[in-house]
């Protein structure tokens, strides 16, 4: 695509502020090959980008278009002709979101939208329980204030998978980018085409996570003081209020607590660093609570930190699974609540730590491609066979976890809900979370995990990387950091291969861009492109007799994987 020529047929058709944009940057050929260069794919994340005019970024116009092509798609999909809309706290959310909105009502589906800020699991939920033909969320997750995003979820409350998501992509090419809005928002509210969702769906959807609790009358008894920080996003309502029906003492830092698409005070407002936490330990030192816990801009996931001797033990994605976990089954098993034939579910990147627990219970565990898509996939197959109640957990490595089959997202309240009533129930015990999960490491085993993110600065790069991933297909190490390479999976083929024996096996995974380099027992790891960001990522697994002996591990691994690439 030629980008000047993309820039100049957007300088003849737009009009208003991003008409004014336009002029502004005329001169800079740098923001208009960046703007223009490229046309921004929908997949099965939808479109996720900076908020900035052309046809490679989010605005009213590639919003617009967007919407329209999923109507176009609801047209001929057969389907129900509703659609439910949530949004974030992002810079015009609101805004997409009503655009979004009055498109779909100019093509003839109804829509449900949102009056407020709301989770993303909250949408849906609104989905299942509405009984719609589609959802949409305005939201960029935990990226950087310059992003926003449009994410598509089908009549199952899930993301769109692969098939609907290319349907959905070749029906916004059929749409005119510039074809002028037929509907104005207030004019489709006014005429009953766009109804705001009523406060009894929220109140269904507390009902119905409260149903998840294992012992939330813990909470009480331990008198549980925590700090919680929605990172000025959309968990502030909805994680405050069902921490507040457990009888928690809850506090928030004030710089946090209200919704701001600027993120001053947390320009990263993703959970998973320990900087998003800086405001958190603030208040921290001054209540002593037993617990922090963080949520990203639109609540579907959450990361914790134990306050310890000298400081905060900040737990990682993985241990708070493996937490979640071990308390779920065991509690459920003491009660007699734990089904005959329990099913986890964890992304293929998650701690190998995890299948120890689920078989200590009985319970199988299920591992799935990266994408809580395919985590709701497996309890949407539970769901169709007629056991549901089978499912006791899913989750993946990046703090995103779900308990209920009322979702099929991961869901930071309800996971708020438990953490809480977990961390009770080892104070009670007098125990913190971080001892527990020391525990759990002597019993089985000392497994740790490392993440190594690689922006692309350059289509070049990208390149180089791809021709990377080939390599490693083609001609795998025969060791990394000294530890001999034993197995190779190629999930692009869908094939794994031992070294020793040449003996191939199916993965029986869908087909994606991802390598694993099998290091025996002592570890893995996985490359990975991302699907919504230039950039890759490398997962490192390793266990050792001790955590410190694991940790080393995964520093000379990540040495080793550098000095390759």
């Amino acid at each position: 695509m030629n980008a000047r020529n993309e820039f100049e047929r957007w300088l003849h058709n737009c009009t208003g502020e991003i008409l004014d944009e336009l002029k502004a940057m005329e001169h800079d050929d740098a923001k208009i090959e960046a703007c223009f260069g490229h046309q921004q794919t929908f997949g099965t994340a939808g479109i996720r980008s900076i908020m900035a005019p052309g046809i490679a970024c989010l605005n009213d116009y590639t919003v617009r278009q967007t919407a329209r092509g999923l109507a176009a798609y609801m047209k001929t999909s057969g389907g129900v002709m509703t659609c439910a809309i949530g949004y974030d706290c992002r810079n015009n959310s609101t805004k997409f979101a009503r655009i979004c909105a009055a498109a779909l009502a100019e093509s003839g589906v109804h829509v449900y939208l949102y009056d407020r800020l709301c989770p993303t699991p909250m949408l849906s939920f609104a989905v299942r329980y509405l009984h719609c033909g589609a959802g949409i969320v305005i939201s960029a997750s935990h990226n950087t204030k310059e992003y926003n995003g449009l994410k598509c979820y089908g009549p199952d409350g899930g993301q769109m998978t692969e098939i609907p998501a290319g349907k959905v992509s070749a029906a916004i090419e059929t749409i005119d980018l510039f074809e002028p809005e037929h509907l104005t928002f207030e004019d489709a509210m006014a005429k009953g085409l766009v109804e705001y969702i009523s406060d009894s769906v929220w109140q269904a959807y507390y009902t119905r996570i409260s149903q998840e609790a294992i012992a939330p009358e813990t909470v009480k008894q331990a008198q549980l003081r925590l700090v919680y920080s929605p990172l000025c996003g959309a968990g502030s309502e909805p994680v405050r209020e069902i921490l507040s029906r457990l009888g928690a003492e809850v506090h928030v830092p004030a710089s946090q607590v209200n919704a701001s698409g600027e993120f001053e005070t947390c320009p990263n407002p993703n959970p998973e660093n320990e900087a998003a936490f800086a405001e958190s330990y603030k208040l921290a030192g001054e209540v002593k609570p037993d617990l922090v816990m963080a949520t990203d801009p639109d609540s579907d996931r959450i990361a914790v930190s134990v306050p310890v001797a000298g400081g905060f033990r900040k737990l990682s994605g993985n241990e708070v699974g493996c937490l979640l976990l071990q308390y779920i089954l065991e509690n459920m098993k003491k009660t007699g609540k734990l089904p005959a034939d329990p099913v986890a579910v964890k992304s293929i990147v998650s701690t190998p730590l995890a299948d120890r627990i689920a078989a200590a219970y009985g319970c199988k565990m299920r591992t799935v491609l990266t994408g809580f898509k395919y985590i709701g996939g497996v309890v949407l197959e539970l769901e169709q066979a007629g056991c549901p109640e089978n499912f006791v957990l899913g989750f993946e490595e990046s703090c995103g976890y779900l308990k209920g089959d009322y979702a099929r997202d991961k869901d930071a309240v309800v996971t708020a809900m438990l953490i809480a009533e977990m961390t009770a129930c080892y104070k009670l015990q007098g125990r913190t979370l971080a001892e527990a999960m020391d525990a759990l490491y002597a019993q089985y085993g000392f497994y740790t995990t490392g993440l190594r993110s690689v922006v692309f600065a350059s289509d070049a790069q990208k390149q180089a990387f791809m021709q990377l991933m080939d390599e490693l297909r083609a001609n795998p190490p025969k060791d990394v950091a000294g530890f001999a390479v034993t197995a190779v999976a190629d999930f692009r083929a869908g094939v794994k291969t031992d070294l020793a024996t040449g003996e191939k096996s199916p993965t029986n995974l869908p087909s994606e861009n991802m390598v694993l380099l099998q290091l025996a027992e002592n570890g893995r790891v996985i490359l990975r492109p991302s699907g919504t960001e230039p950039k890759c990522k490398f997962y490192y697994t390793a266990c050792a007799n001790t955590l410190a002996g694991a940790e080393a591990r995964i520093t000379m691994l990540d040495e080793a994987m550098c000095k390759y690439m």
